[in-house]
């Protein structure tokens, strides 16, 4: 287990490889990243897109002649 001096070096580290510039960019790819991996695990899929069923088709043909009379 790491303690509070290894993260510290390890932060300093990044901090000259990287610099002050770059770090925001840095966090904001590796937050896209966790939320994409987190996603992927849940089985979410932005690429899947839902077929209305006929039970649905039906439920939204019969709210639009509702709304027409």
């Amino acid at each position: 287990m790491m303690g509070t001096g290894e993260i510290l070096v390890i932060m300093v580290v990044i901090l000259i490889l990287f610099g002050g510039k770059k770090l925001p960019e840095f966090a904001q790819s590796l937050g896209k990243g966790i939320r994409e991996f987190k996603k992927a695990c849940n089985g979410e899929d932005e690429e899947t897109i839902s077929v209305p069923t006929k039970v649905e088709k039906e439920s939204v043909s019969s709210k639009n002649s509702k709304d027409s009379e």
